[in-house]
């Protein structure tokens, strides 16, 4: 991972080329912790994504991403600079969980796309599972949702190479998953957590 005065040159070259080739426009940063733990959940419609959620954001931030791009000749270089960390999103990946955990409970910022995979290609998205709002609750830190729109006319999964559109990053307010009540079916509690946290990203697109 490069060290943090680097990066945060990067993100403010990055933010700034953003605006010229997508007009990206950013809203609810206010919603931003400013300390301790949280969770970035958002919906997933390009390989840009978490460097576009992550740009105007000074805080240390990790996100987890597929580990197949790692092996891509430049975004997966991009990928770990920026520090990505390798996930096998087909199965059980219970390191990258355990390193997630404990960089949350240590006061730092994870993102994580709850889809899985990019959204489809109208930008629509599908159905969230519900590893988010477990490991939020396992940690015990708060997750903001964030919502990406207009990217999936820049580089959805149909398109080879991305193009040029305008895009937005909308950053809702903190979403803090109720714990579990005793007795309470724990599958069914984080699916309709999961589920209110699609409707809150859901919103805005």
């Amino acid at each position: 991972m490069l060290p943090k005065w680097a990066i945060d040159a990067i993100r403010h070259v990055g933010r700034s080329l953003s605006r010229v080739l997508w007009r990206i426009r950013y809203s609810g940063l206010e919603h931003v912790p400013a300390s301790g733990g949280f969770i970035i959940a958002a919906n997933h419609q390009t390989y840009i994504d978490p460097f576009w959620i992550g740009f105007p954001i000074s805080r240390p931030i990790r996100f987890l991403a597929w580990n197949k791009i790692f092996d891509w000749p430049v975004l997966g270089k991009l990928t770990g600079m920026f520090g990505a960390w390798p996930l096998e999103i087909e199965g059980s990946d219970p390191a990258a969980i355990r390193r997630s955990l404990q960089w949350l409970r240590s006061g730092g910022g994870v993102v994580i796309f709850p889809e899985g995979g990019r959204g489809l290609p109208d930008g629509s998205m599908v159905r969230f599972k519900p590893g988010a709002v477990r490991m939020a609750l396992e940690a015990g830190v708060p997750i903001l949702p964030v919502t990406i729109r207009g990217a999936h006319r820049v580089w959805p999964n149909t398109y080879r190479f991305p193009r040029f559109a305008r895009v937005e990053i909308i950053y809702h307010p903190l979403f803090h998953v109720e714990p579990y009540e005793e007795g309470t079916e724990t599958r069914a509690h984080a699916r309709r957590a999961s589920d209110r946290l699609t409707e809150i990203i859901g919103s805005a697109l």
